[in-house]
């Protein structure tokens, strides 16, 4: 059987690192949302699960090579030192419960960070390219 993963940042559809370029290719399963804080760390974002607020993301099927391939994406270390923690998440997709592979920022790394209060990255960073593309007065 194959893992699944919750991706909520650039890997989602039309991201800068879109998970479809992996392979072999994974396997859109549904959009979904966690129990989550989403924190801006400038290009991409992070993730610390748990609390009120609510993230969105994708569930995608995938291979044991693409889930090695996000390790090293994600900086994951043996030793939980590294940018991300893989952890593992129940998610619903359309009624349907799948155990999700979830990679949550290291503790160590959100001091000060901004929180995206809609949980959405996809929308806050086209909101933030647009302010950066407008004209200067």
């Amino acid at each position: 059987m194959m893992p699944h993963v919750f991706v909520y940042g650039t890997l989602r559809g039309g991201g800068r690192n879109d998970i479809a370029r992996y392979r072999p290719a994974p396997k859109f399963i549904g959009q979904a949302c966690i129990a989550g804080t989403l924190l801006d760390l400038g290009a991409y974002p992070g993730i610390v699960l748990g609390g009120e607020r609510r993230v969105k993301g994708e569930v995608y099927a995938i291979e044991p090579a693409v889930e090695a391939a996000l390790d090293v994406l994600e900086e994951v270390a043996d030793d939980d030192s590294g940018e991300y923690i893989k952890r593992q998440v129940r998610v619903e997709v359309h009624g349907q419960w799948f155990d999700c592979l979830v990679y949550e920022i290291h503790p160590t790394r959100i001091a000060g960070l901004e929180v995206i209060e809609s949980g959405d990255w996809i929308a806050h960073a086209a909101r933030s390219d647009a302010a950066f593309s407008q004209p200067k007065d």
